[in-house]
C-alpha cells in the first residue's frame, strides 16, 4: 500500500572542534624539552618520583600527538567512503590516550612499589627544582587547552593529561620537601603511588565516556527519554518510533526518528517544531526526521 513519507535532514556545523593547532605543537615542544631535562635529573638525583613523572610526560607526549592527529583527521572532508569524513577519529584518539594513561599508570605504580619496599635516598632539593619547573610547563599547556575541555572530549583528554601532570609534580615538590625535613626514602615512593591512583579516578571518566561514544552511545548531556516526551508533546504527533541519537564526534551528535502524523496539513508545522526542539534544547543539529502516516508496527517499508 503506497504511503506519503516526508523527510527532512537538517545539518548545521556551529559545534564544530576549534582549532587547536598551535596549543599541540607548543605543548609537544614544551613537554619533550622537560622529559629530556627531568630524565637527566631523575637519574642525578635517583629519584623515581622524577622518573615516574618524566615517564607520565612521555606518555602525554605522545598522547597530546594521538589528540592532534585525531582533530586533524577530522577536518577531512567526506569522501564516497567516509560519508561522515573522519569525524570519529578524536573519539579514537580519546579512547587512545585513555588506554596510554592506564599504561602509564601501572608503571608508576609498580615502580612507586618496589621502590617503597626497597628505599633508595633521593636528592630532595634537586627533586624540588625539577618539579617545580613541571608546574610551570605542565600548567601553560593545560591552560592552552582550558577552553575546548568542556565541548570536545579530545582536547579534555588532552587537557586532562596535562592538569594531571601539574599534579604529579606538585606532588613530587612535596615529596623533594619531606625528605629534606625529614631524611625518610620512603616518602618519594609513596607520593608518587597516591599521585598515580588520583590520575586514575580522573582516567577513569575518560575511559568510560570516549568507550560509550565510541559504541555510539546516546551522548553525555542528553537523554533518549526526554527526547522521546519533547517530540511526543508536539501538537500533531500521535506517536513515534525508530529514534536514536549517537555522536558524530566529540563535537557533533547526530540523531534519527520516525514521526508518526496522520493529519497531512499538520506535517510542515511538526517538522519546523522539531527542528527548533531539537536546535535549541538539545543542540542536535544532523538531524533526520521522517514523517508517518502509521505506527511502528504497520509501517513495514520504513
Amino acid at each position: 500500500m503506497a504511503r506519503d513519507h516526508e523527510h527532512e535532514h537538517h545539518h548545521g556545523h556551529h559545534h564544530a572542534p576549534a582549532s587547536f593547532g598551535r596549543a599541540f605543537a607548543i605543548g609537544i615542544a614544551l613537554n619533550a624539552t622537560f622529559i629530556l631535562a627531568e630524565v637527566a635529573a631523575g637519574f642525578f638525583a635517583d629519584s623515581v618520583a622524577l622518573l615516574a613523572d618524566a615517564g607520565h610526560n612521555l606518555s602525554d607526549v605522545l598522547g597530546l600527538a594521538l589528540a592532534w592527529a585525531g582533530a586533524v583527521m577530522a577536518t577531512r572532508p567526506r569522501s564516497d567512503r567516509f560519508t561522515y569524513g573522519l569525524k570519529k577519529a578524536p573519539i579514537l584518539a580519546a579512547l587512545f590516550n585513555a588506554i596510554l594513561l592506564l599504561v602509564a599508570i601501572g608503571a608508576i605504580l609498580l615502580e612507586g612499589v618496589r621502590r617503597l619496599f626497597h628505599p633508595e635516598p633521593a636528592n630532595g632539593s634537586v627533586v624540588m627544582a625539577v618539579a617545580a619547573i613541571g608546574i610551570l610547563v605542565n600548567g601553560i599547556t593545560a591552560w592552552l587547552f582550558a577552553s575546548g575541555r568542556k565541548h570536545d572530549l579530545n582536547i579534555r583528554g588532552a587537557y586532562l593529561h596535562m592538569a594531571a601532570d601539574a599534579g604529579v609534580s606538585l606532588g613530587v615538590v612535596f615529596a623533594g620537601a619531606l625528605i629534606l625535613f625529614t631524611g625518610l626514602e620512603w616518602i618519594d615512593p609513596a607520593v608518587s603511588i597516591v599521585v598515580a591512583l588520583v590520575i586514575l579516578w580522573g582516567t577513569f571518566d575518560l575511559l568510560k565516556q570516549s568507550t560509550g561514544m565510541s559504541l555510539a552511545g546516546v551522548p553525555r548531556g542528553i537523554s533518549l527519554i526526554e527526547v522521546d516526551r519533547s517530540l511526543s508533546a508536539i501538537e500533531g504527533v500521535e506517536a513515534l518510533h525508530d529514534l536514536h541519537i549517537w555522536p558524530m564526534s566529540t563535537t557533533e551528535n547526530a540523531m534519527t526518528v520516525h514521526l508518526v502524523v496522520p493529519r497531512q496539513e499538520a506535517r510542515r508545522a511538526v517538522l519546523a517544531e522539531a527542528r527548533k526542539l531539537l536546535h535549541e534544547r538539545y543542540r542536535l543539529e544532523h538531524v533526520t526526521i521522517q514523517i508517518d502516516d502509521l505506527t511502528g508496527e504497520e509501517c513495514v517499508d520504513c
